[in-house]
């Protein structure tokens, strides 16, 4: 439905009926692979984190919102009127991908469920993105991020050991799910290509997908018969791999490999460490980490933190600083690699938001299009449909879009 030209998706239409966070995340990935991507909001005040401020870009475009919805066109449409169904079903005839975050129940309700869609559009690839997923005992329940990150484990496992749990600083069960959701309707759109097998209905939930990036967490609990326990920055099983303060901040170092050890020991000119035999595998060390902290903690308090990664770098020992966001984004290599793309907004003026991670040869993953105004291409969306300008008008005058 768009002439841009834009990448590997390019011709792909995404009609996006999700909001917040996990559905928005997943329908932004697949616009910036090229995909003509349709949100869907109600005509009510749209997807609630336009409203999520401070702090915001220029008066009203929530950063929030920002994040997540560029490369998108918005189109209103009141989905508790037949006529904003009948509008999102025409919409569906004619897209690739459907994407909705409904409360389990809610789209069978409306007449908008996979199995009503693709009666008429047999390709359609329909992904559901919930807390629980669309079966099982907890289906029917809400679900947040934080309740996510309890019940999912990841808060058990994160902050220091002997205090409060903590959530991560970013949605991760929010986010995994929608890179799960990505990952699912790629390879959706991949068979229904190649193998000609027609659409699909995929079911992804937020408290699948952070079970699934507990990855050697949880297998280490499966081995150990043990749960783990919260650790700060330590790794269960290598040391040391940690942050270490020094004089005026903090520093990490990572030793993944036994040459990296002997590296971190020449390094500090303490030669009688590869020797103990407390640390003479990182099996030991693993299990005399407690003694092995204090003579790293001692070695480095007396430094600044440019001096520690100096003399480690020098050393070939992987060692950084630890950065607040503002600082990592400065960096030049985030520069290079295009992980601060800027886009003009008609309200807001320049507005900066995070790059897309994925890299190709012949194209570039940028913001092509700003995060839309609520409703900005309801009218052209219309058009593209056949409907008539007396037509929008009406739907304008009755509250549907």
């Amino acid at each position: 439905m768009t002439d841009d030209p834009t990448g590997p998706l390019d011709g792909v239409t995404v009609l996006d009926a999700s909001r917040v966070l996990a559905g928005p995340f997943c329908g932004m990935q697949l616009g910036d692979l090229g995909a003509d991507v349709i949100k869907v909001e109600r005509p009510d005040g749209g997807d609630q984190t336009r409203h999520w401020t401070p702090p915001a870009f220029g008066d009203d475009v929530a950063s929030y919102y920002a994040s997540i919805n560029r490369n998108k066109r918005s189109i209103t449409l009141n989905l508790t009127t037949e006529d904003g169904r009948e509008a999102f079903r025409e919409l569906a005839s004619e897209a690739d991908v459907l994407l909705e975050n409904f409360r389990v129940g809610k789209a069978a309700e409306w007449g908008l469920d996979y199995e009503t869609l693709s009666e008429v559009n047999p390709g359609l690839v329909y992904c559901s993105i919930t807390g629980y997923g669309q079966t099982g005992p907890k289906a029917d329940r809400p679900a947040y991020d934080l309740m996510m990150q309890a019940e999912g484990g990841m808060m058990s496992i994160t902050g220091e050991e002997g205090r409060p749990p903590v959530r991560v600083g970013v949605a991760v069960a929010d986010l995994a799910a929608g890179m799960y959701a990505t990952q699912s309707i790629l390879a959706a759109l991949f068979r229904r290509e190649f193998a000609d097998e027609g659409g699909d209905r995929i079911d992804v939930a937020l408290f699948d997908a952070l079970l699934g990036w507990l990855s050697y967490m949880a297998t280490d609990a499966f081995a150990s018969g043990e749960a783990p326990e919260r650790m700060g920055s330590r790794h269960p099983n290598i040391a040391p791999y940690q942050a270490f303060e020094a004089a005026d901040g903090y520093v990490v170092v990572a030793c993944a490999s036994q040459a990296i050890w002997y590296r971190l020991c020449e390094a500090l000119d303490r030669p009688d460490l590869v020797d103990d035999p407390r640390f003479e595998t990182n099996e030991k060390r693993v299990d005399n980490r407690e003694a092995l902290e204090s003579i790293l903690t001692d070695a480095f308090a007396d430094a600044t933190v440019d001096e520690v990664v100096d003399l480690l770098r020098t050393n070939d020992v992987p060692v950084g600083r630890i950065r607040d966001v503002l600082e990592a984004f400065d960096d030049p290599q985030a520069e290079a690699r295009g992980m601060r793309q800027r886009v003009s907004h008609p309200t807001a003026g320049e507005i900066e938001l995070p790059g897309s991670p994925m890299q190709f040869s012949e194209y570039a993953a940028t913001a092509r299009r700003h995060p839309p105004l609520l409703g900005e291409h309801t009218e052209d969306v219309l058009a593209e449909l056949g409907y008539s300008e007396a037509e929008i008008e009406r739907l304008q005058e009755e509250g549907v879009v």
